[in-house]
Formats: C-alpha cells, sequence, structure tokens
C-alpha cells in the first residue's frame, strides 16, 4: 500500500489492526513424505549436495481486501463474500518437494504454475514423475534436485477439475445480487469432440434458464462453412442443467458428430471470482519467501531459503503469468517483487481470459479453435503502447515499473511507439521480473505470436530491459516433441523436435540474469525483414501467401497457408470492467497484423534458434498442421491442425527424390554418409552451446542419438 506519510501508516494501523494485508494465513500441511525418491529397497537417493528431499503435500488459505487497489482489479472481488475482517477468502491445494536439510539447497525456489492442475515439468527436468513423483526413477535426470532448488506448485485454475493429484483452488460460493438472486450473463461454449462417441458437452456454468429459446446451438462441419441452427428439437439440457445432450428425430440422444464445430450460446448463472487465483498465487510465493510462519504458528516450509524464485510455465500458464504481469500481481502488498525470473514456454502474447465474469482460463484459441474468446485483447507486448486501434494505452510490463513510469506520455499519435522507450531508462526501484520468453513456431501460426514483440501495427519493437525472446524455430506447440510416427488427428505425421533442450539452457541462463547480472543470448526472433504477413480471409483466420513464405512444394503435402488472426473484438460497453454482455462477439472488428518466419528450401525457418533436427535436419518440421479428412478436414485445406507441427521425411537418396518429385534434397545428397550425419549434428550441437541454447548434458545426447541412429547406414 501507499501512504502520504508514516504518520498515516500508524494511525490507520491502529485504527485496523485486524484488517491485514493480502497473505496467506493458514499453511496446512496434510501429508509428508521423507525421505522421498526411494528406490524398490526403500533408499532415498540423494541429489548433488543437496541430499534427499521430501515431499509436502497440503492446502494454503488466504484473504485479500478488497477495499486494497491492488486487489480492486479482480473483477467482481468486491461482490464476493467477505469474513469478519472484511476479507475475501480462498484455499488453495499446495505441493511441495524440497531437500530435507534446506542448509543444503541453493536457497533458490523453482515455482512451476500449474496447467489445469498439472505438473508439466517431467520432460523439462528430465524426469517422468507426472503430478506426484514419488520413486528415485521419477525422479529421472533431475535437472533441478541435482542444483538444489526447492520447488513448488499451488492451486490457481478455477476450471482444473479435482482428481488424479491435480492441484485446484477454492474461490467460494457463486456471486449474488444485493438481493440475492443470481447473477446473471452471456456465456458461450465451442465444441469439438474428435471422436464418434461423445454424447455430452459439459458447460462450464449453469445456464440461468432451462427454456431452450433463450439459448442457441449451431453447427458446421468446417471452419469456413456457414454455421447451421440445430432446431430446439435436436438438442436437451441434461438433468442437472450441467451439460447439453444431441438428440434424434425420437428424442433420443446421439454422440455429437465427430469433428464438426458446435457453438452454443445461452445465459449462464453462477460466476466466480476466478481473478482470486492471481492474488492466490502472488501472496503463496510472497508467503514462501518472506513469512516464519502463518497466524497460527505453522512454519512456513521453506523459511529464509527462497532467496530467488523462478517460474517455469508450459502453455496456458504462461498465458496466466502474462495477466499476473499485466494485472500488477508481481508485486505483493508490501511492495516486494514476488518472482524474480520467469521462464515462459509458448504462451505468446496472449492472457487467460481469468479475469472476467463467467471466466473460461481452460480455453484457447487456434486456428480452429475457441475463436471469439476473451484471452487476447491488447496489450499484447511487455512496453508501453498505445493501441492504434482503440487509442489505449497499455503493456504487460508496466504495471510493475517504478511510478514515475506507469504515467503519461502516449498523446502523440504520430508515434505509438513512444513510450516503449520508458521502462529502459531506470529499473532501480521495481517489482519487474527477468523474464524470458520463449516460444514455438506454433504460437507465430496459430496465435499471432509476433505481436510479443512488435506494435499493434506491426513494427519490430526494441526489447525491454528486463526482456528476452525467442523462437524456436519450426517447433510445434509441445512440451516434449510428438512420439514418432504420430499423426492424430492431422494429414502428417506431427513434429518430434523436443524443446527442453534449449529450455534447460536458458532457464540456467536466467538465473545467471537474476543472480549475477550476466545478460541472456540475444532475442532470436522473426522480425518485419524475415517474417511474412497474413491477410485476413474471415472466421479469425488468414493466409499466408505460399511463394512469400518460401514453402517448396513437397509431394503429398497439402498447403494453404491458413493461420489465426488476431481480432479487435467487441464485447460490450463494460468489457473494461471484466463484463461482457456481448458473448461471443462477432468477426467485424479491425485485424492486428501479425507475421511469421520466412522459410528456408526445406520449408524449415530461417529465424529463431535452429535446434539440431531443423540446423541438421532428416525431415521438414513445421509449426503448423491441417486436419485429416476423417478429423473434419476440408477440401480447401483450411482447417488447421491447431497446436500440432509436421514431420515430413526426406528421401534417403538422390535418385528416390528425383523419382517422387521431391524438390528437398536427399539425405546422402545432404551428410554423404552416417559419419557426416553425425558430424553435421555435432557442429549444430557445439554452436548452440558456444551461443548458450544448449548445455553439455544436452549436447552430448544430441551426439550419441545421431550416433545410434540409422540414418545413412
Amino acid at each position: 500500500m501507499n501512504f502520504k506519510s508514516s504518520a498515516a501508516f500508524v494511525a490507520g494501523a491502529l485504527l485496523a489492526a485486524s484488517l491485514a494485508q493480502a497473505r496467506i494465513t493458514k499453511i496446512e500441511i496434510t501429508s509428508v513424505e521423507s525421505p522421498t525418491f526411494k528406490d524398490p529397497t526403500g533408499v532415498a537417493r540423494s541429489f548433488g549436495s543437496a541430499g534427499v528431499y521430501e515431499k509436502l503435500r497440503g492446502k494454503a488459505y488466504g484473504e485479500v481486501d478488497p477495499r486494497d487497489p491492488q486487489n480492486a482489479v479482480i473483477t467482481d472481488v468486491e461482490l464476493a463474500p467477505r469474513n469478519a475482517r472484511g476479507m475475501v477468502e480462498y484455499s488453495t491445494d499446495i505441493y511441495i518437494l524440497k531437500p530435507v536439510n534446506l542448509a543444503q539447497g541453493n536457497r533458490k525456489m523453482y515455482m512451476e504454475v500449474n496447467n489445469r492442475g498439472g505438473k508439466l515439468f517431467g520432460s523439462f527436468n528430465g524426469s517422468a514423475g507426472g503430478n506426484n513423483p514419488t520413486t528415485a526413477a521419477d525422479a529421472g535426470d533431475a535437472f533441478l534436485m541435482n542444483q538444489g532448488y526447492s520447488l513448488a506448485w499451488s492451486g490457481w485454475d478455477i476450471s482444473a477439475a479435482p482428481g488424479a493429484d491435480r492441484l485446484t483452488i477454492n474461490v467460494g460460493a457463486p456471486l449474488k445480487n444485493a438481493d440475492g438472486t443470481p447473477i446473471t450473463g452471456p456465456s458461450y461454449e465451442y465444441i469439438v469432440f474428435d471422436n464418434a462417441t461423445t454424447t455430452s458437452s459439459t458447460l462450464a456454468y449453469p445456464p440461468a434458464s432451462l427454456d431452450k429459446s433463450k439459448a442457441t446451438l449451431t453447427v458446421r462441419d468446417h471452419l469456413m462453412d456457414a454455421a447451421v441452427p440445430v432446431a430446439a428439437s435436436g438438442w436437451a439440457y441434461n438433468a442437472a442443467g450441467t451439460a447439453i445432450n444431441l438428440l434424434n428425430a425420437a428424442g433420443a440422444v446421439v454422440p455429437f458428430k465427430q469433428s464438426a464445430i458446435y457453438e452454443f450460446s445461452y445465459i449462464a448463472k453462477d460466476p466466480v471470482v476466478a481473478g482470486l487465483g492471481l492474488a492466490a498465487t502472488r501472496d503463496f510465493i510472497s508467503f514462501l519467501r518472506h513469512a516464519q510462519a502463518d497466524d497460527f504458528g505453522n512454519a512456513n516450509p521453506l523459511a529464509d531459503s527462497a532467496r530467488q524464485v523462478y517460474t517455469f510455465t508450459v502453455s496456458q500458464p504462461a498465458r496466466f503469468l502474462n495477466d499476473f504481469q499485466t494485472l500488477g500481481f508481481n508485486a505483493d502488498e508490501h511492495g516486494r517483487r514476488v518472482i524474480d525470473g520467469i521462464l515462459n514456454w509458448i504462451g505468446a502474447g496472449t492472457g487467460v481470459g481469468i479475469n472476467f465474469r463467467f471466466a473460461q482460463p481452460a480455453r484457447t484459441e487456434r486456428n480452429r479453435q475457441n475463436h471469439r474468446y476473451a484471452e487476447a485483447p491488447f496489450p499484447f507486448a511487455y512496453q508501453k503502447l498505445r493501441d492504434h486501434l482503440t487509442g489505449k494505452v497499455a503493456g504487460r510490463g508496466v504495471a510493475c515499473l517504478d511510478e514515475r513510469y506507469r504515467h503519461g506520455h502516449g498523446d502523440d499519435d504520430d508515434d505509438d511507439r513512444e513510450d516503449a522507450r520508458d521502462d529502459d531508462r531506470d529499473d532501480r526501484r521495481n517489482s519487474c521480473p527477468k523474464a524470458l520468453e520463449v516460444n514455438s513456431s506454433n504460437e507465430y501460426w496459430v496465435k499471432t505470436g509476433s505481436l510479443l514483440h512488435t506494435d499493434t501495427r506491426g513494427r519490430d519493437l526494441r526489447d525491454p530491459k528486463n526482456v528476452r525472446f525467442y523462437l524456436l524455430s519450426s517447433v510445434e506447440h509441445t512440451g516434449a516433441g510428438a512420439p514418432p510416427n504420430s499423426p492424430g488427428v492431422c494429414q502428417q505425421f506431427r513434429n518430434t523436435t523436443d524443446p527442453n533442450p534449449a529450455l534447460r539452457a536458458l532457464f540456467v541462463a536466467l538465473d545467471q540474469w537474476v543472480t549475477r547480472g550476466v545478460k541472456p543470448p540475444r532475442s532470436q526472433v522473426p522480425t518485419r525483414r524475415t517474417g511474412v504477413f497474413s491477410t485476413p480471409v474471415g472466421n479469425g483466420v488468414g493466409v499466408i501467401p505460399k511463394a512469400a513464405l518460401g514453402w517448396p512444394s513437397i509431394p503429398g503435402v497439402n498447403y494453404s497457408g491458413v493461420i489465426t488472426v488476431r481480432h479487435l473484438f467487441d464485447f460490450g460497453p463494460r468489457f473494461s470492467e471484466g463484463i461482457l454482455d456481448v458473448n461471443p462477439p462477432d468477426f467485424d472488428g479491425p485485424v492486428y497484423p501479425s507475421f511469421v518466419s520466412k522459410v528456408d528450401a526445406d520449408g524449415n525457418e530461417i529465424a529463431g534458434v535452429r535446434l539440431p533436427p531443423v540446423a541438421a535436419p532428416i525431415a521438414t518440421t513445421s509449426g503448423w498442421a491441417l486436419r485429416s479428412a476423417t478429423f473434419g478436414g476440408s477440401a480447401d485445406h483450411m482447417d488447421g491442425c491447431e497446436s500440432s507441427g509436421q514431420w515430413i521425411a526426406f528421401k534417403t537418396t538422390q535418385a528416390e527424390r528425383v523419382a517422387a518429385g521431391d524438390p528437398r534434397h536427399s539425405l546422402a545428397e545432404r551428410y554423404g554418409d552416417h559419419d557426416g550425419y553425425v558430424q553435421a549434428v555435432t557442429k549444430a550441437a557445439r554452436k548452440l552451446q558456444h551461443r548458450r541454447f544448449l548445455l553439455e548434458a544436452d549436447v552430448q545426447r544430441y551426439i550419441d542419438s545421431a550416433r545410434s541412429s540409422s540414418i545413412l547406414k
């Protein structure tokens, strides 16, 4: 809080001592496994100098003061029930892995913001522990534990389903009007099932009325088709009013059509304060960093052992952290920095739609998925910019800045970017984290990723002082790469490239940046010079011209250039208050320009960090893909395969590729023999190591994998 004088602070404290700042009031550890990570004989695995680890599970109970400006930004928090102290309460699941002897750890905390309640750190950590890592084998290579990190998780997502060791949050009862009646408003469901057996689609919120005339259901087979209304006789609410079903002419429940696009609009009731997940994350981290004990005397399990805090995210939680920063939650109510370093993987420049009434944070938009949600309104970039379409001035990295640089400027219509310079001037007093924003090619194709480092007109921006940006070239939206030879619902095999070797190196670089001031590698992203802009064609998508991209004509591989475009949606007059009066909006607003990287003669991207599968390739790899006809793919190939990429193998010999009409050089033409291939991989890996994009252990893994492969043997 900001007070005009110390006298005012003292007076306020004496008059309202019970109105403590937002904080964790109670830590309840319900289970302890000490030590954990035991082998089949019961012997606990030891990790470097940190020794053996233990596992703590439980709940954290917290409260926020809805009158405090830092919390008042949470939509509808003023409507939530309050306790006797006038505070709004919540509880969240917590999970901690820590050295049994904290003094042997590195006194740093790794906080993975979970994805829909699940832990996705396994591949990054070199482990396979899932949501409840327990055995010695679960720890795998133990990248984090071997360095002595304490690891923590907490629930934040109201849509995370309980069970399966997922982390959930309780933000209280549904909100009511002052007279006790339910709060209602428009809600929207985008429904696609890639099977022919699902008969029920669960609604995010219950309907305010079971009168079907107050709801609309449409269907279309393909993205570019016109939506066709489903007659009221063709669908029904289930008995509980929590889902909808399709009906045949006889009134019997039937499956949804495989891969068809259904859209359901209705009036919902009973919203909750989803944005409390932002405060819960802030306050849990702050408690672990600074508290000795909770209000009941329960000890902080990481007391004095979280001197630096780093977050790692995969996809949805990366978008959560985008909103976390935008809304000012990286400062606790003492003004202290909450997170020191952020490693965001595949979050693009969009948010998670958490701070809206009737929020659905589990949703995400892609080129055939969840269009028209409030996931990605301006701002997209960190810098303070003017949106040339609305005149608004904002930036994801503004709220953490010293007060001198939060306000003012932004009045010159001839330069929308003048404010981008302000956050570079002084970082002596701010709560800004160091941040590495890392994205796959897929984010550029399906989530307008270039807007993260351009202004709203598509012009390149200088990096903020505390942020770097990286494209992992030709990689799909993935946690660890797709299994080999697995097309899924797509036309081609999906992309197998694993991003984690680069992510591990960048995590080390982030730590060095925070603790020693060693700057990370320079940003590596496409620019206007190396990129190709999209052309909007409707229904939330556009196209990238084949010739402009440089995409080769590969036999048996279709190309339409379909790409998501970012609309300025009209959600109604109360959008700035977090209330969507128009939901869903129409595709009638203007589009923010975005671009993707050009590709080389193989179809692999030229910009970004080219990992060995791209720099010494055996296939064309892309971050985009198209749906197969079996799963909704259309003749015009405008139905993108959402998060997937492609892996399109090269022919082995020149004769084979000439016979097939394949313009891409064969393996033999590239490498000569197996040793030549190993040498190419080694050179690519060593070059990346020199640039600090790979660690020695991962370099060796690449070399060993190439040696053991059957390429040109």
